[in-house]
């Protein structure tokens, strides 16, 4: 259960870059209240197998979200990514996207999942990339392509060894995971 309350608590996080709207309501206790409500729609995709692992936690901060995926593998003797299936909530260019994938490497798989969410009409400001653990070489891969979309990482780490793995890093996160 412990993970559940970190993703939790990282969606939170990436939540709080979203806008918001003033929103008056009724407390239980027939008092009124103004908080706050998002302003427009919120998706998550997740890049399988490992931003599989990150979707429970976004159904617990937003229980009616609606999660599309797309499957990315990095090809091991190239690094290069290769799209292989892509299934997207209907009317995702409506919406915030969070791009949930928990390790950002080189950034070639982030940045063809975001040119898939960007080919669905999603546009590039409204895609909020959440991951856990980061090399700076992927977030400049990133950013440096897509200057308008955020990322939201828990920790940079030092960088990429000679096979494009993060170190120190965590090795295959999906194999934790499944």
């Amino acid at each position: 259960m412990i993970h559940v309350f970190f993703f939790f608590f990282f969606f939170d996080i990436g939540l709080n870059h979203l806008p918001v709207v003033e929103k008056k309501v009724i407390t239980p206790t027939g008092c009124e209240f103004t908080g706050v409500s998002f302003k427009g729609k919120i998706c998550g995709v997740s890049i399988m197998r490992a931003g599989e692992a990150m979707e429970q936690g976004l159904r617990e901060c937003c229980r009616s979200v609606r999660i599309g995926k797309i499957l990315i593998q990095r090809d091991e003797e190239t690094a290069q990514p290769k799209l292989y299936y892509a299934k997207l909530p209907p009317g995702i260019e409506n919406r915030y996207v969070l791009l949930l994938d928990p390790m950002l490497a080189t950034g070639g798989s982030a940045i063809k999942a975001i040119e898939v969410l960007l080919s669905y009409g999603v546009k590039e400001d409204k895609i909020l990339f959440l991951n856990l653990i980061a090399a700076p070489e992927g977030i400049q891969a990133v950013t440096s392509k897509f200057s308008q979309l955020k990322i939201i990482t828990s920790f940079i780490d030092q960088g990429l060894d000679e096979k494009k793995f993060i170190i120190p890093g965590l090795g295959d996160f999906g194999k934790f995971v499944f």
